[in-house]
């Protein structure tokens, strides 16, 4: 039998099931000798022999299937993380993604995306949803705090949005880069199917989508330049970054850069006026 220090799948499932309360999980007390299930708890639990758990634990038998493994989640009641870390330790390779709809950020993520003053910044859904952003976001970008929820849609707003179509100098590079990025990012997180609502309202209100949906291109978002054309201050040229968001894997972060330092004092011009109407 394989030493337990050499396995660590198998202490992982061990040390997760000890910290599960039987009781809870309604099975007797009775005669336990040590805390949490047992072996035969959890493979009741996941629908699977208990001599192949016992096997899985010591390191025998062979890798499971990531089917089996969905099922172990479940019954030791992982954690998305934890659930991620078992299909590491199991298979070598992170599970599916299930993409889960979002309706905001944590205090701590908005904190970080107003502390970036002169920097647009917001944090978007793999939807393209944005459901956070920055003061300078909204002098820069777009309003956002004007928008309805559903009009704060990346998407929604390059192709169905005259104003924003307007402010960009190569329209047409803005949008294929758009649908071919947008297209990889829901795929990788699991948000094909979410999406199709969308999509089709995006054919059907703008012939340019549809155009370049057919074309089946994608492209990651990774770090770039983008130039805007203000209606105050004119050209406005900026670096972007993009981050993904630690645990959220729904989450990406993108932040834009002033390139010089009269983007700078562009974009403070900006934000200046808009506290000055504000007040």
């Amino acid at each position: 039998m394989p030493d337990m220090n050499d396995n660590p799948l198998g202490n992982f499932l061990k040390d997760r099931r000890t910290r599960l309360d039987p009781a809870a999980l309604g099975f007797p007390l009775t005669r336990r000798r040590t805390p949490g299930l047992r072996r035969e708890e959890v493979a009741q639990r996941a629908n699977v022999s208990a001599t192949w758990y016992t096997w899985l634990e010591q390191g025998r038998g062979g890798a499971p299937s990531a089917e089996v493994l969905e099922r172990i989640a479940r019954a030791l009641m992982l954690t998305e993380i934890e659930r991620e870390h078992l299909f590491l330790l199991g298979l070598g390779r992170p599970p599916k993604a299930r993409y889960q709809a979002v309706e905001g950020v944590t205090p701590r993520l908005q904190r970080v995306l107003d502390a970036l003053e002169f920097s647009p910044a917001y944090i978007k859904t793999a939807t393209w949803d944005i459901v956070a952003w920055n003061r300078a976001a909204s002098a820069v970008l777009t309003n956002y705090d004007a928008l309805a929820t559903q009009q704060r849609n990346i998407l929604r707003l390059i192709f169905c949005d005259p104003n924003v179509r307007a402010r960009q100098p190569d329209w047409e590079s803005v949008a294929r880069f758009v649908v071919a990025t947008f297209r990889l990012e829901a795929a990788r997180a699991g948000a094909s199917h979410a999406v199709e609502a969308l999509v089709e309202e995006l054919r059907s209100r703008s012939p340019e989508f549809a155009a370049l949906w057919r074309e089946q291109d994608v492209r990651a978002h990774g770090e770039g330049t983008k130039q805007l054309r203000h209606p105050t201050v004119g050209l406005i040229s900026m670096e972007y970054s993009s981050f993904a968001v630690d645990g959220r894997p729904e989450l990406s972060m993108v932040v834009y850069q002033p390139a010089t330092r009269a983007d700078v004092d562009a974009i403070r011009q900006l934000l200046q006026a808009r506290q000055e109407t504000t007040r």
